[in-house]
């Protein structure tokens, strides 16, 4: 089992499941708890894009948002990285990140609303339909996480992690990638691409969450496997933002 996504790590649910961080009779990880607590986390990113958002006092009142943005990226990461080697911490961390990447997507979404009017409500739209949509796909049996699919799925999003880690070094020396942020016709395909592979990802997690509730993982793994879908929901919709801004822009 292996999900593209690096907050649902195989090993620290196969290690939940076979008992080596469950004590004997603990409560054991379900997937109604699991959808619960996604719930919750999604109420609080909400929440804490509110706070960023309602910060905006028209366009002029974007930049001082970014100073927002960045600090909450940095903090978000911070908790994602204690998350991912500390899942015993979930409980707690996992609401401060949503908090926390709640403020950094107010940031970024009033930064794209500012030149895209409604832009937002349109990303957000299309995530919560493509979670959906997928979920209702997985558990009808449509969509199922073989071994193939998995690998294919890991491995184009390894690869789009590399390029953006190379756009970034890249930017740094003043020779970012220019069809990351083009809208011609080569640049939206890039973006399609990265748009689906996002999406994918979702049907790994689903799959890796309900094998770790069927192994018995322990309870707190729920708030864990809430955070791995809150992480693969925001990077969906950072994408679509990302999108539809090439899309608009060729108006």
């Amino acid at each position: 089992m292996r999900s593209a996504n690096p907050a649902l790590r195989p090993q620290v649910f196969l290690d939940a499941g076979s008992g080596q961080l469950a004590p004997p009779g603990a409560q054991a990880m379900r997937i109604e708890g699991t959808v619960n607590k996604t719930a919750v986390l999604l109420v609080l990113v909400l929440l804490g894009a509110g706070f960023c958002w309602s910060r905006m006092d028209g366009p002029d009142g974007v930049s001082p948002l970014l100073g927002w943005g960045l600090g909450a990226a940095l903090v978000g990461l911070v908790l994602a990285v204690l998350t991912v080697f500390r899942p015993q911490m979930a409980p707690v961390t996992a609401p401060l990140y949503a908090l926390v990447e709640g403020v950094f997507v107010g940031a970024f979404s009033a930064l794209f609303e500012a030149s895209y009017p409604g832009i937002v409500i349109q990303a957000t739209a299309l995530t919560f339909a493509t979670l959906g949509a997928l979920l209702a796909a997985y558990r009808a049996g449509w969509v199922r996480a073989t071994a193939k699919f998995r690998m294919g799925v890991v491995a184009a999003t390894g690869g789009i992690f590399l390029l953006y880690l190379a756009n970034l070094v890249a930017g740094l020396f003043g020779y970012a990638f220019g069809i990351l942020h083009d809208n011609g016709w080569m640049g939206i395909g890039l973006s399609l691409v990265i748009v689906t592979v996002a999406a994918l990802n979702l049907v790994l997690d689903f799959d890796l969450i309900e094998r770790s509730a069927e192994a018995g993982a322990p309870r707190y793994m729920e708030w864990y496997g809430a955070f791995a879908l809150v992480v693969t929901l925001v990077w969906l919709y950072v994408e679509l933002l990302h999108l539809l801004a090439k899309l608009q822009s060729r108006d």
